[in-house]
C-alpha cells in the first residue's frame, strides 16, 4: 500500500497523547499493516537505551511495542533531558551533542529538520502507516516559527490530525475552541476529528455543546 500517515496533537501536554497513539498502532498492526510511532522530538528526563547503545524516549518504545516492532532512534530523532529549568541535554539520533540552553537549542532547531526528514523517510521505506505524536499543543503562538513537532511536522508528513483534548480536567470546549483560533486556516484544515480523552458517562451530555462549538 501506500505509505501513509496520522498525527495525534493536543490542546496541551498530559491529555493522553502518547496513549492515543499506542493505542492506534496495535488497532492498525492487529488490522494488518506494518506501523511505527514517530515524535520529532520528546523531552523526558529518562531515555531507553536501544540494542545499538542510543537513547530515545520512553514513550516511543512503549509505543513500538504497541506496534510490535523493535524500537529504533528513527522513532524519536530528536530527545530533550533537562538539566534545570532553562536548559536540556540535546540528544540526536541516539547521541548526545551537548548542553543547551532554551534559547541555544531554538537557534539551533533549523538545523534539525533534516534531521528530522531522513528519520522520518528512512520510516517510510520500511513501514506502511506511521503513527506521529505532537508537543504540548500547537497552538503556541510564541513557539510556532520553526516548529517541528506539531504542525510543522504535519505539513513535514502530509498528515491530517486529530486533536485531543482532556475533558477529566474541565473546560474541554474552551480549550478546543481556543486551539483551533489560534491556528491558521492551513493548519485549521489539516485537523479532521476531535478526541474528548478520558470522558466517561452519558455521551449525550456532550450534545449542547457540540451544536454551539
Amino acid at each position: 500500500m501506500k505509505n501513509k500517515s496520522i498525527m495525534i496533537q493536543g490542546t496541551g501536554s498530559h491529555v493522553g497523547k502518547s496513549i492515543l497513539v499506542c493505542a492506534l498502532c496495535r488497532i492498525l498492526k492487529q488490522d494488518g499493516f506494518s506501523v511505527a510511532p514517530f515524535k520529532a522530538q520528546n523531552m523526558a528526563l529518562n531515555s531507553f537505551v536501544t540494542k545499538e547503545g542510543k537513547e530515545m524516549g520512553r514513550a516511543q518504545v512503549a509505543q513500538a511495542e504497541a506496534a510490535k516492532t523493535e524500537p529504533v532512534v528513527e522513532m524519536n530523532p530528536i530527545l530533550l533531558k533537562p538539566t534545570g529549568d532553562c536548559g536540556s541535554q540535546v540528544i540526536v539520533m541516539g547521541k548526545p551533542v551537548g548542553n543547551m540552553t532554551a534559547k541555544e537549542y531554538y537557534q539551533k532547531k533549523g538545523e534539525l529538520v533534516s534531521v528530522i526528514q531522513d528519520a522520518y523517510t528512512a520510516l517510510q521505506r520500511q513501514f506502511d502507516i506511521i503513527v506521529i505524536e505532537g508537543a504540548g499543543s500547537p497552538a503556541e503562538i510564541n513557539l510556532k516559527d520553526g516548529d517541528i513537532v506539531n504542525m510543522g511536522m504535519a505539513k513535514m508528513a502530509s498528515a491530517p490530525v486529530l486533536l485531543v483534548t482532556d475533558i477529566d480536567r474541565g473546560g474541554a470546549f474552551a480549550w478546543i475552541v481556543g486551539t483551533m483560533e489560534l491556528l491558521n486556516t492551513d493548519e485549521r484544515e489539516r485537523v479532521k476529528g476531535i478526541v474528548f480523552n478520558k470522558f466517561r458517562g452519558d455521551k449525550n451530555i456532550l450534545k449542547p455543546g457540540s451544536g454551539n462549538a
